[in-house]
Parts: structure tokens; C-alpha cells; sequence
């Protein structure tokens, strides 16, 4: 059997739990575990608090610092609503594409590594290798987070980390930041025809979001000279707003889910810290005029590091030499590759499938990129 044949049997396997990052992913760690210690791997699953999620570590090789670290996540986003042409949870082959729900995004890079798990164990002789597969990324990078602070715990921290998001096999030594907050507003419900009454949370929150569709024109003017991002600026979205029951019923509450996406740290404290003024300055004092119980509260559900472009990254140089590569980019999506370049570890970018095709109906990994995947790791083996 081919690596390339055992790599698709092993997508099959994966896509086939529906890890959407609603539910649980205990199915597939607890298969990715068994699969990883039968090849010899010394393996431990860090469940999270709800003990209904888990990340997987597995190591080959001394059991030591430095090493490489070969990195993924096991959650996907949901289907619902998305027409597709086939059962997402079944991999179908069509066209040199392999379709279903995480091919690319990004179960693709797991069944590869899963794939070459033999071919590590013999390799991994004088320094370790590491695969690390999180839950929860789609949704703030909450297992990455988990993984990186267990690793430091432990005092382990791996030379190099290879997050194998989906870039076409493009060596990615940047990206952007993912801050992700949720603003809750708590006013006073009351009959629509006496507005003067009572405190209309979904008006204060459109007063918020205004601001920050202000702050995210502001943003552009704070652009670093030289940017490559595209866009070169710090980004914010409004991703929802939510509130109110009927016409005639002013709204005691209401909720906004936005996020940032900043070249650097300084733009996200730039941000919070306009925000918080102008909700201590001039939101609440407004709402409390007329109900001193009135609130606004900021849940942050994630703060996730952008990976900075560094003039020394290991980790980027070897995907370099193992890709072929004659240059390296950057990208606005983001990944937990921060995390690991903020335990110390040099981090990079590179894995199967287009970022075009993460999160659509119908998504897919085209097979040569499945090959070209195969061909990097199994360089890696070599480096071992």
C-alpha cells in the first residue's frame, strides 16, 4: 500500500467524525491516539474542562526538548444550510478532488502525518517529533491555547512547529492576529410608544457597532510603513448583532459578536482602550440616567498572536529547503501558529489544499496536493 493510499484511507476515517466545533471531538482523538501508539508514539489526550473535548500529543523520539512539532486542528465548521452535492461526512472522490467537510481545512495535513507515523518512529532517533492535533480552533483557538500552556508546564518547547493549515503548500512565515470579543448590553424593556422610559439596549449597541466601523476607518491611518499584509491595515468586523422581541417592545438586551484581525499588538490596545473610554465616558452614563442598573460587559473569546515575520525562523528556512521553495508570504487568515512562536518556538505555515475552498459547501483537497504534502514530510523524516 502507497503513503498516498493509506493517507486517503485515513481522511476517509477522519472526515467521517463530524467534529463541527459545536460537538465532540472524543471520537476522533481517541482513533488519532490508538492509531499514533500502535506505531510506537508515547501519546497523552488533554481533555478540556468539559471533559467532551480533547487535544492530542503524540511524541517519537527521545523524550527531550527542542524537536519538531507537526501541528493541526481536529474541529471544522458546520454545514448546516450549506447546499452540498454529498454527504459532507463521506469522503468522495471526484476529478483528482477529494470532497468533504475539513479536507483541506484541515484533516488533509492530519491524515498525511498519520500517514508517515511509521516512517517517524524509525526516523525520530536524536531528537523528538511531536504531532500536536487541538479542538476548538474555528472558535478562538481554545485547544491550541490548552496545548501550548500544557507544553509549558511541562517545560517542553519544541525547535520548530509546522502548523499545516491550508496554503497550498506555500511556505507562510506571517499572519495577522484573531481577537474575538462578544459585548452584551443590558437596558430596560418597556412599551415602545414611551421610549423616554426605558433603555433601548439594541440603540446602545448600534451606537457601539458605529464605533467601530469609526475605529476601523481610523485603523487604516495607522498601517505599518511596509506592510505586506493584505490588507495592509488592522481590521475590525461586525459579525452579529442580536436583540429585541417585537416592534412595540423596546429591548432590555442585546447582544454584539465582533472581532480584530491587527498587524500589531499596539492597534488592538489602541482599539480597547477607545472602547472602554467611550463606554465608561459617554454609553453608560447615558443609560444610567434612567436605570442605574444598565450594563455593558466585554466577553473576550479569544486573544490569539498573529505570527510575526522574523529574520531568524528555523522553521520557516526548513519548509523552505524541504518544499523547494524560492520565497516565502504571508496571509490574513489566522492560525495557531502564534501560540507556538510566543512559547519560543520558531513556527511556520505550510499545508495541503487552498484556503478558497475552507469552510464552503462541497469543500475539497485536490490530490497532488495530498502528494506534495506526502513529499515535504517525508523529506522531514530525513532531517530526524
Amino acid at each position: 500500500m502507497t503513503d498516498l493510499t493509506t493517507c486517503i484511507d485515513e481522511l476517509r476515517t477522519l472526515v467521517g467524525f463530524p467534529t463541527v466545533s459545536a460537538d465532540s471531538n472524543l471520537g476522533l482523538i481517541h482513533h488519532i491516539a490508538g492509531v499514533l501508539e500502535h506505531h510506537g508514539a508515547r501519546v497523552e489526550v488533554q481533555h478540556d474542562p468539559s471533559g467532551q473535548k480533547a487535544n492530542v500529543l503524540a511524541t517519537f523520539g527521545p523524550d527531550r526538548d527542542g524537536g519538531i512539532v507537526l501541528s493541526g486542528h481536529t474541529d471544522v465548521v458546520p454545514v448546516a444550510d450549506q447546499p452540498w452535492s454529498s454527504d459532507p461526512f463521506e469522503l468522495t472522490e471526484a476529478e483528482g478532488r477529494l470532497h468533504g467537510r475539513g479536507t483541506c481545512d484541515m484533516k488533509g495535513f492530519i491524515a498525511a502525518c498519520i500517514a508517515l507515523a511509521p516512517r517517524f518512529a524509525e526516523a525520530a532517533t536524536t531528537r523528538p517529533l511531536h504531532m500536536a492535533f487541538t479542538y476548538d480552533e474555528e472558535v478562538g483557538c481554545l485547544g491550541g491555547q490548552a496545548l501550548v500552556d500544557h507544553l509549558r508546564e511541562k517545560g517542553l518547547r519544541p525547535a520548530m512547529a509546522i502548523i499545516g493549515e491550508p496554503t497550498e503548500m506555500r511556505v507562510i512565515e506571517g499572519h495577522k492576529g484573531c481577537y474575538e470579543y462578544t459585548t452584551r448590553f443590558t437596558g430596560l424593556e418597556g412599551h415602545g410608544s414611551s421610549p423616554d422610559l426605558g433603555v433601548n439596549a439594541v440603540d446602545y449597541a448600534v451606537r457601539y457597532v458605529t464605533r467601530l466601523i469609526e475605529l476601523s476607518d481610523r485603523l487604516r491611518d495607522r498601517a505599518p510603513e511596509g506592510s505586506q499584509f493584505e490588507p495592509p491595515w488592522s481590521t475590525i468586523n461586525t459579525g452579529a448583532l442580536h436583540g429585541g422581541i417585537a416592534h412595540n417592545v423596546i429591548p432590555g438586551t442585546a447582544e454584539v459578536e465582533w472581532e480584530m484581525r491587527p498587524v500589531q499588538k499596539s492597534d488592538a490596545d489602541f482599539v480597547k482602550s477607545d472602547l472602554a473610554a467611550y463606554v465608561a465616558e459617554t454609553l453608560l452614563p447615558a443609560m444610567r440616567q434612567v436605570d442605574a442598573r444598565a450594563r455593558i460587559e466585554t466577553e473576550t473569546i479569544a486573544e490569539v498572536d498573529g505570527l510575526e515575520p522574523m529574520d531568524d525562523n528555523a522553521a520557516r528556512d526548513l519548509c523552505m529547503e524541504l518544499t523547494r521553495a524560492n520565497g516565502c508570504g504571508l496571509v490574513p487568515f489566522g492560525t495557531e501558529a502564534g501560540l507556538f512562536q510566543k512559547l519560543g518556538t520558531s513556527a511556520v505555515v505550510c499545508g495541503p489544499g487552498s484556503i478558497a475552498q475552507a469552510h464552503k459547501p462541497d469543500e475539497f483537497v485536490a490530490v497532488d496536493q495530498i502528494e506534495a504534502c506526502l513529499a515535504m514530510l517525508t523529506k522531514l523524516t530525513r532531517k530526524l
